[in-house]
């Protein structure tokens, strides 16, 4: 078990009678929420249990007597979600029955849980055409199963919603000040060779993941579409890293039909509606505005005094 924020003597009195337990310590979610914590004296522990072991994830919440229990652990795959196609059993091991052992012993032992799922199980359609500004809902079921992972995700929040205990974020193509993290977006598609050209919601993890923590607080349950309000197409973001960070950076687009031939499963694209988010927190940025204030302006800044 690995700790954080502990009652050493140093930690801030932020916390107010709070204790997280974590799981995901090596994934990017996870490991941020462990810096968040330690920022704002949030007692913080990493589980050590595996989310597919009832026992395990009962012995480690014994162990911290946590108030809240986030789940940032899953099967996403390395260098992308391609690995689920050829690794079935394990994804669903990790996107399925852990997500839904996690939540069920949540609800028995009396503790609300906070789900880091995903929004990358629904695409474009005749309801929600690209560039409609008409984007899914909450209500709105998955309707894209296309890769395995997506699959296993849309079938695994249709089970969890119904747990009362839960507050589920549907996270997609995040983005994050980290530009050297594979898990960012950025980092992924600088690295391409070509890249298509769709507009998507994503989001901001420097901005929303506070709020998920502001969210624990508040006891909020439900689904939530976890992305900042409108979309940005992958030349925008190309286009700002070039303004920002690369002068010299430059990329080729293809088509859907070109990247289907060079995918082991296609890729969703989607707009989510992010309406009942701002509600709640009315403070949060739009997608460019957003990326430009937490990503792209710290990483100009940091350049510029290196220079």
């Amino acid at each position: 078990m690995e700790y954080g924020a502990q009652s050493n003597g140093n930690a801030k009195t932020l916390g107010h009678g709070l204790k997280f337990l974590i799981y995901g310590r090596t994934g990017c979610i996870g490991g941020l929420l462990g810096q968040i914590c330690e920022a704002q004296g949030i007692p913080f522990a990493y589980g050590s249990g595996r989310l597919e072991n009832r026992e395990s994830l009962r012995a480690d919440i014994a162990t911290v007597h946590p108030t809240h229990v986030f789940n940032a652990a899953g099967a996403t795959g390395r260098p992308h979600v391609d690995w689920c196609e050829f690794n079935k059993i394990e994804t669903i091991r990790n996107n399925v029955i852990g997500a839904l052992n996690i939540a069920d012993v949540c609800r028995e032992m009396g503790l609300p849980l906070i789900f880091y799922s995903t929004g990358c199980m629904f695409d474009y359609d005749a309801d929600h055409p690209m560039g409609s500004g008409i984007g899914f809902t909450e209500n709105d079921r998955s309707n894209y199963s296309g890769s395995f992972f997506s699959k296993t995700k849309g079938m695994v929040e249709d089970l969890v919603k119904n747990y009362e205990n839960v507050c589920i974020l549907r996270v997609r193509m995040p983005l994050f000040s980290d530009l050297s993290h594979h898990r960012n977006f950025i980092k992924k598609i600088i690295g391409y060779e070509r890249v298509v050209n769709i507009p998507n919601s994503m989001t901001v993890l420097d901005e929303l993941l506070p709020i998920s923590i502001e969210m624990a607080k508040r006891n909020l349950t439900g689904i939530w579409n976890f992305t900042n309000p409108g979309v940005l197409s992958h030349n925008e973001v190309l286009e700002m890293y070039r303004d920002y960070v690369d002068p010299n950076f430059m990329w080729k687009n293809f088509s859907l039909e070109e990247q289907a031939k060079v995918l082991a499963a296609p890729r969703c694209n989607n707009e989510l509606d992010s309406t009942k988010l701002k509600l709640e927190f009315p403070e949060i940025l739009p997608i460019k505005e957003s990326v430009i204030k937490y990503v792209f302006e710290p990483n100009r800044k940091k350049k510029n005094s290196v220079a």
